[in-house]
């Protein structure tokens, strides 16, 4: 988090941001693409298989259709084996390798990353300022461990074919289990907890234990911090213009409706999404700049 008053606004890195979903587009998307709109600078790519989303996307956003079997297809021969994407959880997986996979895509940018599309940005800039991105080659927004939702990898090949140092890659990549293998193999508490990655033990050797491990060898330099909101029922969240306020203190990258999503549903997606609107614990309403009493969307 950022105090407001403690923001950087330079952007020269160019960067872009990628996103697999698969089945139908779910009511919050409308909200990520807003959101997404609000940062002009970075180009967002969605790659799905849903052509109903019909309303106005903003110019850096870009939707690219691709079944799953096609994506698969791609993969296998990038990497150069069979591998196994049954459904579409399963491409959380393969995330660290979008860089090497999508290459086409994103071949062109300084910076690339993944993101889920359960979060609302606020001004992504304010926290990716070109002194961090030049000091650093993966990005993490969170303290402990590489976080699914964004993570930024320096678009070179030895940061591209980072999840080649995992022991376990071509078993994550070719067996349908989903592994985590994004994040910790599910060793989210233990990383938390301080422990060190050579003392954590996982089934498979997650991404956070190869970004731990070639840090150690100064092979590269990772960036973990807290930018984002997310887990419980914070609430107090204020998305006004493209910043996103925590307790009217606070700027924060991204709010990640993980819990959130869950017990807040809304049966279609809003097209109309205002310039401001607030966040509680359990609901998001509408709320005009004349402080006029909100509207629960």
């Amino acid at each position: 988090m950022k105090a407001l008053n403690d923001l950087n606004m330079d952007h020269k890195k160019s960067m872009a941001l990628l996103v697999c979903y698969y089945g139908k587009l779910p009511w919050y998307f409308s909200y990520f693409v807003h959101s997404c709109g609000f940062n002009p600078s970075i180009d967002f790519y969605i790659l799905t298989d849903d052509e109903s989303y019909t309303s106005p996307m903003p110019g850096n956003v870009k939707l690219i259709y691709k079944t799953i079997d096609e994506i698969s297809t791609l993969a296998a021969e990038k990497l150069g084996f069979e591998v196994s994407i049954k459904y579409p959880y399963k491409l959380c997986d393969f995330k660290p390798a979008y860089g090497f996979v999508f290459s086409d895509i994103l071949g062109k940018y300084d910076f690339w990353g993944h993101c889920d599309i359960d979060v609302i940005f606020g001004n992504i800039r304010d926290f990716m300022t070109d002194e961090l991105l030049d000091n650093h080659d993966v990005i993490s927004v969170r303290a402990d461990w590489l976080t699914g939702c964004f993570l930024l990898f320096r678009n070179v090949l030895k940061v591209n074919t980072l999840f080649l140092h995992s022991k376990d890659y071509q078993k994550v990549f070719s067996t349908p289990r989903h592994y985590c293998f994004d994040e910790t193999n599910f060793k989210h508490h233990a990383f938390t907890d301080g422990k060190a990655y050579h003392e954590i033990e996982s089934e498979i050797e997650s991404m956070t234990h190869v970004v731990k491990k070639m840090e150690a060898e100064n092979y590269i330099k990772p960036y973990f911090d807290l930018h984002i909101i997310e887990g419980g029922s914070p609430g107090n969240l204020i998305w006004d213009d493209g910043k996103l306020i925590y307790k009217n203190k606070f700027e924060v990258l991204l709010y990640h409706l993980i819990d959130f999503k869950r017990h807040y549903v809304l049966k279609k997606m809003n097209p109309f999404i205002p310039d401001r609107f607030t966040i509680s614990p359990t609901k998001i309403y509408h709320k005009p700049k004349s402080k006029i009493i909100p509207n629960e969307i």
